[in-house]
């Protein structure tokens, strides 16, 4: 699986975006613009993804479903608030996403993405 920077690499280049473009694009939570440095380092790998704001407002520029960026950086969406999660919700959760991970046994194949609502792409595999 490639990694968060090789996505975002990916995306910026598939919509003919500089990384100073790009940079100019996301906005800190104070409103002010990333700098091309650190997006450089992003796409490097050589800075952690950045945090709920920020990924987001990758996946919006760049067309990509969030929640791959979210698995990609191995974090919890901004939208579920761990403080209201119960022990046995989030014990099913996991136990959800390693059922789904493993495939319990099946083999999946990729068979590609395909385009989805709001310009997000979704992937799609065979079971």
């Amino acid at each position: 699986m490639r990694t968060f920077g090789e996505v975002i690499a990916e995306a910026r280049k598939k919509a003919n975006l500089t990384q100073r473009q790009l940079a100019a694009r996301i906005k800190t939570e104070e409103g002010k613009a990333i700098s091309g440095p650190y997006l450089n380092d992003i796409e490097h790998n050589l800075r952690h993804p950045p945090r709920g704001y920020l990924l987001e407002q990758f996946a919006k520029e760049l067309h990509l479903d969030v929640d791959l960026l979210y698995f990609l950086a191995r974090q919890i969406p901004i939208d579920i608030d761990p403080d209201k999660v119960t022990e046995e919700q989030a014990v099913a959760a996991y136990r959800a996403l390693r059922r789904e991970l493993k495939g319990k046994g099946r083999k999946r194949s990729f068979v590609g993405y395909r385009t989805a609502p709001a310009g997000c792409f979704e992937l799609k595999v065979s079971r």
